[in-house]
């Protein structure tokens, strides 16, 4: 009854209820606002202790939690460890999605040994939304596209705060598009699709005659529209490599940002790292990187060792060869799991994360929207898209132009319309589920190809005069290489070591007591030799915390 929900116990009762309901399956099926985020994130840490630690990193400029979720057994920082980030921009908000249902279902799925022995092996560092502050627009009574975080910024230099944003007029709750009838405009109708407008081509004798602006007013008559609205730095402009100096929403200085500091200050401490997954704009995914000569970068042949690289001079601008191999493995398995098809438009950001978490964090790094319309090749992504939409039979996907008084263009015809924000990033909710299951699998499956060491052909011979030669291989068993090609000059990547510990009675004659073990690719061997005195059991160690340590004890006699 009523007044027993006022119990604490009562009270209990409804937040475990609110949670649970969080945590079932048809959750999947509707994108979470931060709130519901946070919830679940909880849940996960409530309901699986043993194996999953939250908390929160750093407060946006918002008010809003970034959240972590580390999924894994034992000691989790010295395993291989992989970071699943979502909310890179905050118009993707399925990759939110697609992180955090990838935690439930790896969670879910802890009572399978398969996924277990994954779980003792490899740790999980999730971040399900890292843009909060810009996801947040999409759950809120004016929805409108937003990479931005809530930073009070001056974007037109003009002394002027957050002074021109976007207004809603035609009262619809979705900021879309303004078109004005003009004969000095720059645009037309798509003859793909009416509805679209497209910039005329003038070189095919074409001239326009609209003029076209995102929906709203030129609030400081500067003759510009909705150019410093509320907000703000983009997380995903505002990482070190190619920054963007003074570029649109980079912010003041790379990581001038608490949700991009507390994220890289997260991932710089975590040595074990070895791969990133990024759900966001970039992709590499469905079309790989391509390697390609760049001065001062010398190559393994080169270099007279395999998996070797030194770099003399000048930043890295494209993926290194060895690890081109593993991306194009890694987009195959993706392509086969998920069955995506074409791929997404290409969007290229100063200061992205992907750059960032591969040529500075020199890690492995992958990146997907996670959905896409596929285009054809010279073809308009609107009309395509609209015509996707028909095809799936989508509702709700666009606003009928309708004419409108401007205050601004009181003289010329007015019309309000356009696709709605969000749709063309983002699939239907009842599509979520679905995604997450495919994508899950993808990122299982391709955890399973980590790194891991082993010691092979061990072995000892008597060479006179109580001396013993000890030979052994350090071995890469796994498909990913001990790290990624592009972090082996990096100092924020571990370098691999032999150490022998020989006992009291043991006297090391050739041979290095602790060495450095060179990046080992995938079923790559290294093989070390020593000289030594004595007889009895002498201990072996190898590894870094990207790979994870591993030991053995050979008897000498």
């Amino acid at each position: 009854n009523e007044s027993s929900m006022k119990t604490p116990s009562g009270l209990f009762i409804l937040a475990l209820t609110a949670i649970l309901a969080t945590l079932s399956p048809d959750a999947d099926c509707q994108y979470r606002d931060h709130g519901q985020t946070a919830a679940l994130v909880k849940g996960l840490a409530s309901q699986y202790p043993a194996l999953c630690t939250s908390r929160s990193l750093t407060r946006t400029a918002g008010g809003k939690d970034v959240w972590l979720l580390t999924i894994g057994t034992g000691d989790r920082d010295s395993k291989p460890g992989i970071a699943v980030v979502g909310g890179i921009d905050g118009k993707y908000v399925l990759g939110r999605e697609l992180a955090l249902g990838f935690a439930a279902n790896l969670l879910a799925g802890s009572g399978d040994k398969n996924t277990l022995d994954l779980l003792e092996k490899v740790t999980f560092y999730v971040f399900p939304d890292v843009s909060p502050d810009a996801s947040a627009q999409y759950f809120t009574a004016l929805k409108y596209e937003r990479s931005k975080n809530t930073r009070t910024t001056d974007e037109d230099r003009d002394f002027l705060y957050d002074e021109d944003p976007c207004e809603d007029l035609n009262g619809d709750g979705v900021i879309t598009l303004l078109r004005i009838e003009d004969p000095a405009g720059r645009y037309i109708e798509s003859e793909e699709d009416k509805r679209v407008m497209v910039t005329a081509e003038t070189e095919k004798g074409k001239t326009g005659s609209y003029s076209v602006f995102t929906e709203g007013t030129d609030n400081d008559k500067d003759g510009k529209f909705n150019e410093d609205g509320a907000g703000g730095v983009s997380f995903n402009r505002n990482l070190t490599y190619n920054y963007e100096e003074f570029g649109p929403n980079s912010g003041l200085y790379p990581v001038s940002e608490p949700e991009t500091r507390g994220v890289v200050d997260f991932l710089y401490d975590r040595f074990n790292i070895y791969m990133v997954i990024a759900f966001g704009p970039q992709d590499n995914l469905a079309e790989p990187m391509k390697a390609r000569e760049q001065p001062g970068i010398q190559s393994p042949e080169e270099s007279g060792r395999q998996g070797s690289v030194r770099r003399e001079r000048g930043p890295m601008t494209s993926i290194l060869k060895t690890d081109e191999t593993i991306n194009r493995l890694v987009s195959d398995k993706y392509r086969e799991i998920t069955g995506l098809k074409g791929t997404p438009p290409a969007v290229k950001e100063p200061g992205s994360f992907t750059d960032w978490a591969y040529f500075h964090y020199g890690r492995y790094c992958f990146g997907t929207p996670g959905w896409w319309v596929n285009v054809d090749k010279g073809k308009n992504a609107e009309a395509e898209f609209l015509k996707f939409a028909e095809n799936k039979k989508l509702e709700d996907v666009f606003v009928p132009w309708k004419e409108i008084i401007h205050p601004d263009f009181p003289d010329k015809k007015a019309e309000v319309g356009g696709i709605k924000p969000f749709v063309m990033y983002n699939p239907p909710a009842d599509s979520i589920g679905s995604l997450i299951e495919l994508h899950s699998r993808f990122i299982k499956e391709i955890s399973s190809m980590h790194p891991e060491l082993e010691f092979l052909d061990v072995q000892t011979e008597n060479a006179g005069s109580n001396i013993n030669r000890l030979t052994i291989k350090v071995h890469n068993k796994g498909l990913f290489a001990t790290s990624a090609e592009s972090g082996e000059p990096n100092i924020w990547t571990r370098v691999m070591r032999l150490s022998v510990e020989p006992s009291d009675e043991q006297t090391i004659i050739s041979g290095l007591k602790v060495q450095r073990i060179g990046r080992l690719t995938g079923d790559e061997s290294a093989e070390f030799s020593w000289l030594i005195s004595g007889k009895g059991k002498i201990r072996i160690s190898a590894g870094a915390a990207n790979t994870g340590q591993i030991s053995t004890s050979v008897e000498l006699k």
